[in-house]
């Protein structure tokens, strides 16, 4: 595995782990998935800016899953899991958790099915990610911020309800419909050497890596992360899941943390997390809006303001990023935009 360069002070990270129990996502249900979602999803569009490309000093190809429906790939797993229910399960109707896409994602999902959908969501989630919720019918019940929070919350309502738990990373079907981004990529741009995703809970960057893998076992798989919401990259650097920290980025969508299914999966199959701050992220995401000429969130610029920032280790390679979302809170932009390193948001 590559060598950690995101914390001069990190020692590298371990060598992939070698095959032990086997993993809850294989290539084969990437496949069944894209078929299984085909009605529903979009077949997103690759972008790609040759002005970024000199900036980065590599060749980028932008999946733009921004453009999806509800403004994420989150509606790729989310929809999914919903079409793998049984009917005797869908008439139990669906909880999940979410700080606003998955949220929005099993809403519409639910919807499209006909069945109900509970979500719990955290008090301070962006009011855009809310209104999409309400929107497709689903039924809000707010919790406090952070991972113990959420979880108690969410276990009282399937108690109450007796619903079934569609997760919003720690979920095969789910893990498995996101992977499919990646597939598509790699089948409208081949010959990529890297593929990059963000992480939080991991569910993107596991089917991301899943995918890649199962296409060419030999393309680098890199994850991007906050400074202030770390714990992939320190989990995958000390080989121990880390939990309970508190977290601090703006990127409301990457404050979750990696669960005990998409820990062993990106242990296997990631070579590395790399890490930006705040200030680089809405940079980034600044430079997407002004050369590509589309709408990103905090979180879906994470990848870019890493290549940005470690361009030694991009030079000269074609690298496929997942552009995750779009629903941005545009109220919070002139705030957000004061943040932006201005070194990164000029040619």
């Amino acid at each position: 595995m590559s060598a950690a360069l995101t914390d001069p002070s990190s020692a590298s990270h371990p060598a992939h782990p070698p095959k032990g129990e086997p993993l809850a996502v294989d290539f084969s249900d990437i496949l069944a998935a894209a078929a299984r979602i085909a009605p529903q999803a979009r077949v997103t569009p690759v972008m790609r800016s040759r002005s970024l490309d000199a900036l980065a000093g590599c060749e980028l190809h932008f999946k733009c899953e921004n453009l999806q429906r509800i403004g994420a790939f989150k509606f790729r797993g989310a929809s999914n899991a919903v079409l793998s229910l049984s009917d005797d399960e869908a008439a139990r109707g669906v909880v999940t958790q979410s700080s606003g896409n998955h949220g929005a994602a099993i809403a519409l999902a639910c919807r499209l099915r006909g069945i109900a959908a509970t979500v719990v969501v955290p008090h301070d989630a962006p009011r855009i990610k809310l209104a999409a919720i309400a929107d497709f019918g689903a039924r809000i019940v707010h919790c406090d911020p952070g991972q113990a929070a959420r979880n108690a919350v969410t276990a009282q309502v399937l108690a109450d309800t007796g619903g079934v738990l569609v997760h919003p990373f720690n979920d095969p079907r789910v893990i498995a419909g996101q992977g499919t981004a990646a597939l598509e990529l790699l089948q409208q741009a081949p010959g990529l050497d890297t593929v990059m995703a963000p992480v939080s809970g991991g569910g993107l960057l596991s089917g991301t890596a899943i995918a890649a893998h199962g296409i060419d076992a030999s393309i680098r798989v890199l994850g991007a992360e906050p400074e202030g919401a770390r714990d992939a990259h320190d989990s995958l650097a000390s080989g121990t899941r880390v939990t309970g920290r508190p977290v601090d980025t703006i990127s409301d969508g990457l404050r979750a943390e990696l669960g005990t299914l998409t820990f062993p999966i990106l242990r296997a199959h990631v070579d590395d997390i790399l890490l930006v701050d705040d200030a680089e992220t809405v940079a980034a995401m600044r430079l997407v809006w002004e050369r590509l000429k589309v709408v990103i969130e905090p979180s879906c610029a994470v990848p870019l303001a890493a290549v940005l920032r470690y361009r030694e280790r991009f030079a000269g390679r074609r690298v496929g990023i997942i552009l995750s979302g779009g629903n941005v809170d545009l109220d919070a932009l002139p705030r957000l935009l004061a943040l932006a390193t201005p070194a990164q948001d000029t040619p």
